[in-house]
């Protein structure tokens, strides 16, 4: 069994925001193989589904960003999960928009969240999907950046990323993280 988290804020007010890119892929996810996430546990929202032939549990932690690690560990904890089996989908500000980096393991960088779940885990060894965001101008605030809506312009990107990052998460568990990283470490084709 994996699991399969999306990281976000909850809340109508993020709904649309880069910095809940986390939340929208493991929404398709769900919607390929027709699982809601709606049980409320462990300070999450879950579904069972079946993805690639492989049982999964699909989770949106409720805790906010900053403290995503409190409610990624109970889910573990409750299903007896090792972090090795944990797929996380997140934004990452400092990868172009549109482009998509997996890893079994590596530091947090600047992302709050991924430093939440190092410190609850006490460990770097899960996969992540890094969904990059970066803009292609300069902003001041990146909080407020992250926190915004995106550019209309820039809307198309979004969903193909999306589609990539999903189709990604579906090779790990078909094929195995080398041949994922291998198929989706690059830069997208219209950039």
């Amino acid at each position: 069994m994996k699991l399969i988290v999306g990281l976000g804020n909850p809340g109508y007010e993020y709904h649309l925001t880069p910095h809940n890119l986390g939340f929208m892929a493991v929404d398709r996810l769900a919607e390929s193989c027709g699982a809601r996430i709606s049980r409320p546990e462990a300070q999450a929202l879950t579904a069972d589904a079946q993805l690639e032939q492989v049982d999964v549990v699909l989770a949106k932690p409720q805790t906010f960003m900053n403290l995503s690690g409190l409610a990624v560990a109970r889910l573990l904890k409750k299903y007896e999960i090792e972090s090795e089996d944990l797929i996380v989908l997140v934004d990452d500000v400092d990868l172009p928009l549109g482009t998509i980096r997996i890893r079994g393991r590596g530091s947090a960088g600047s992302h709050n969240g991924l430093k939440s779940l190092i410190g609850a885990l006490e460990s770097d060894r899960f996969v992540r999907v890094r969904m990059g965001i970066g803009p292609d101008h300069p902003v001041g605030d990146r909080a407020s950046y992250v926190l915004g809506r995106f550019r209309k312009a820039d809307l198309e990107t979004v969903a193909e990323m999306l589609e990539r990052a999903t189709a990604a998460v579906a090779t790990i568990l078909r094929d195995g993280l080398e041949e994922a990283m291998n198929r989706y470490n690059r830069r997208p084709p219209s950039q």
